[in-house]
């Protein structure tokens, strides 16, 4: 079977949760043996792994130009120069007025930048010109960015769409939903054969907030892949007179991190052996440096900014207990690889993994009474800890990417003979 998937983020380079989601869904799906998944993203790196296509669409071309082959080579990062002439006999349209470079292409940022919705619209653009190129089965989309891609191939292919929700409006925005978005997402919703959702709790609001049939609205939970040696093989450096309870994401409205410092504060009343980090970035980042000051804990709080690869498992193996105390969190991966490390988890009971994970302590995100017991009686009771470490790390074990694609490839296969 054929994948034409499209998305916005693939290690290396990670912005959030979403570029991990992307890689362990397509590497489930490759370790059922006869799937083929070709993956277009904005500006991939060159150094994403090879078990799957990578097509780089801002190398697409959209305007014919005349150019030499070994300098179309030395260009390419991710596809080959022969995509690019391949892709050069589908242009649809004339796009010179969106002043493409000198190969014809529309070239992006990365990320997030300020002029978002046009690279979407240029995204879907190019989306037409790849769904006119390629042989695929079915059309896979994540998350609100990709929607419009989705919906193109779909119109020019007509082989079935399948889109996947890691978040909504309604979980970025605390409610103050963005119209804009709005509209694309329940465009995307509306035009899916099949709506994958990261959660019940996202399934939902998928079926409440955009009036979406229930009969094609699925519960596709997250996973981890075990750790790789060299991970595993991190130690931790721990003081044995002080116990440390992290944050670490998005330090932004969506997460929590209020309550996080409350509830530090709260804990901080009892005992001064703990430190609290909060590890990550975001827009709220300012604020809570000026709330932990106010609250007269800033000798025992600490702010190491936005964490990856490696340092993320660093930050979870010296913890002794993992926060993740998100208003409205579709999944969040973080608790999981948190219990990989050995690293005990309280999360808040608006939390999409809180389905599959029983070796938690669940509570909801505004009780601050209630996280700072928990995160008191962690870093206190020995036998606690030790229980919610062991049976934590047998639980997550059993929770993989391969199971999740397995689960994939039965739902294309109903959408394809369909």
């Amino acid at each position: 079977m054929k994948v034409l998937m499209f998305g916005w983020e693939f290690p290396p380079k990670i912005y959030g949760g979403l570029a991990v989601a992307s890689y362990g869904i397509t590497k489930g799906l490759s370790l059922q043996g006869d799937v083929e998944t070709t993956f277009c993203m904005p500006r991939p790196t060159g150094e994403e792994e090879k078990f799957l296509r990578i097509v780089n669409m801002g190398q697409v071309p959209v305007a014919w130009r005349d150019v030499d082959y070994d300098y179309v080579a030395s260009r390419m990062t991710g596809h080959t120069a022969d995509d690019y002439y391949r892709f050069r006999d589908h242009i649809y349209a004339d796009f010179n007025y969106l002043q493409p470079n000198d190969l014809g292409c529309l070239e992006f940022a990365g990320g997030y930048p300020e002029n978002l919705n046009q690279e979407i619209n240029n995204f879907s653009i190019i989306a037409g010109i790849v769904a006119r190129s390629e042989q695929f089965d079915i059309i896979h989309a994540h998350d609100w960015l990709t929607y419009p891609a989705g919906i193109h191939a779909k119109k020019v292919s007509g082989k079935p769409l399948c889109i996947h929700v890691h978040a909504t409006d309604f979980d970025r925005s605390r409610g103050n939903v963005n119209p804009t978005v709005y509209g694309i997402e329940k465009d995307g919703m509306d035009n899916a054969d099949c709506i994958m959702c990261v959660s019940e709790l996202t399934r939902q609001t998928v079926i409440n907030n955009y009036h979406q049939d229930p009969r094609k609205c699925v519960a596709m939970h997250n996973a981890v892949y075990p750790l790789a040696d060299d991970i595993r093989a991190i130690e931790p450096h721990k003081n044995p007179k002080e116990k440390i309870v992290t944050y670490l994401g998005r330090i932004t409205m969506q997460k929590g991190p209020e309550y996080f410092v409350e509830a530090a504060a709260l804990v901080l009343t009892r005992t001064k052996n703990i430190r609290f980090c909060m590890a990550g970035s975001g827009d709220m980042m300012d604020a809570m440096i000026k709330l932990v000051a106010q609250k007269g804990i800033a000798d025992r709080f600490h702010f190491p900014g936005f964490q990856r690869g490696r340092q993320v498992y660093e930050c979870y193996k010296n913890s002794d207990v993992f926060v993740m105390p998100s208003v409205s969190e579709p999944f969040g991966i973080a608790p999981l690889e948190a219990m990989q490390c050995g690293c005990p988890s309280i999360i808040s009971k608006q939390s999409g993994c809180g389905e599959i994970l029983d070796k938690v302590i669940k509570v909801d995100y505004w009780d601050i009474y209630s996280m700072a017991d928990a995160i008191h009686s962690i870093c206190t009771n020995d036998a606690l800890h030790d229980y919610l470490q062991a049976e934590g790390l047998k639980e997550v074990d059993g929770i993989t990417w391969e199971k999740v694609g397995l689960r994939i490839r039965r739902y294309y296969n109903n959408l394809v003979g369909r």
